[in-house]
């Protein structure tokens, strides 16, 4: 592998005049300029990256931690961070901390070690004092999707809050009253919120919401599902099931269909998180949307400000009802086929609305 000073060699110029070169310094003559940049090429040199960052105290590396990376949203906000990164200049470390406390205070400490410039964090629980302790010491960082409140750090984030009303409003308007939800950990602002909108949102409506029609889950299929064979053992179960994310909701799928029920014949279902996969259910499944990849590009705009030196905003964005087909919505209809085409056999797309 050639070095810096084979560079020098190959231009006939000092390792400075390389170096100044490479670091796009202005006092190099555009001779020398050119030497060197073909030097480079022809001989492949790569700076060393873990070098430079102790001479400029920089890595052009961010990390982020995120709370479960087999959950489709997260994947992908995770790949919507690194495509705004890399447009940027830097690159990524993902860490997974998969719901534990723990594991992510591990891939905190690692990164930290690591010397990146900043981090993204969707902090697993409200307590971690490695983040606290990081945040406090004016590391660049910001929450995506969850925070920790009371924590003076951008947080660059979705508001359910109106979507869930939606949702309720929609559900009460095709005749369902008796409406229960696989809520998230409450360790979370986000299983506290959507619990609490949904909650607001039943009043709103005057619905009953007895304690066990609200389940506890954790953001994971296997609660989901273990919360929805409760639901099903009740005296009287409830109409529609609304859970608090998309694993739950795919976990509660299958507990229904163990059971030899239909959605929604049997029961309807309902989910936070859109996931594309849900277009392919059957029948697809009504849910409420967040705007992902924005979120994801909006959080790497927020840290890469703090890190240049420019003051980082929070940003909060709508998430949206796309209402389908798993909660007893009339199937829309195919206009005719054209005389001279057959009508096609496929099942009719998924009709996708917002309701605001």
């Amino acid at each position: 592998m050639a070095s810096i000073k084979d560079v020098a060699a190959e231009a006939g110029v000092s390792v400075a005049t390389v170096s100044r070169v490479l670091n796009d310094h202005p006092s190099v003559s555009e001779d020398a300029r050119t030497r060197v940049l073909a030097a480079v090429e022809a001989l492949g040199y790569r700076p060393n990256a873990v070098a430079r960052s102790l001479r400029t105290d920089q890595t052009r590396t961010l990390g982020l931690v995120i709370s479960d990376v087999l959950n489709p949203y997260f994947t992908e906000l995770a790949r919507s961070v690194e495509e705004e990164a890399r447009a940027l200049g830097y690159s990524v470390i993902i860490g997974n901390a998969d719901e534990r406390p723990d594991l992510q205070d591990h891939h905190v400490r690692t990164l930290l070690d690591r010397r990146i410039d900043g981090l993204l964090v969707s902090p697993t629980d409200g307590g971690s004092p490695l983040i606290l302790d990081a945040a406090r010491a004016g590391t660049p960082m910001v929450f995506v999707d969850r925070w920790i409140p009371g924590v003076d750090v951008p947080v660059v984030r979705s508001d359910g809050r109106a979507a869930v009303r939606d949702l309720v409003a929609h559900l009460h308007g095709l005749g369902h009253r008796r409406l229960a939800i696989i809520a998230g950990p409450a360790a979370t602002t986000t299983g506290s919120e959507r619990v609490e909108a949904f909650r607001a949102a039943m009043a709103e409506y005057g619905l009953p919401l007895p304690d066990a029609y609200i389940g506890q889950g954790d953001f994971q299929a296997e609660s989901g599902r273990r919360v929805t064979e409760g639901f099903l053992d009740l005296p009287e179960p409830p109409e529609v099931v609304f859970a608090a994310d998309n694993l739950m909701a795919l976990g509660a799928l299958d507990a229904v269909r163990a059971r030899g029920l239909r959605v929604p014949r049997d029961i309807a279902l309902a989910a936070f998180d859109d996931i594309r996969w849900f277009v392919h259910t059957d029948p697809p499944i009504t849910a409420i949307a967040q705007p992902t990849g924005e979120l994801g590009r909006a959080a790497v705009r927020a840290l890469v400000d703090r890190i240049e030196g420019r003051p980082p905003q929070s940003v909060t964005l709508p998430a949206r009802l796309v209402v389908r087909r798993s909660c007893g919505e009339p199937v829309p209809q195919e206009p005719p086929a054209p005389e001279e085409f057959p009508a096609s056999a496929e099942p009719s797309p998924a009709t996708n609305r917002s309701q605001t």
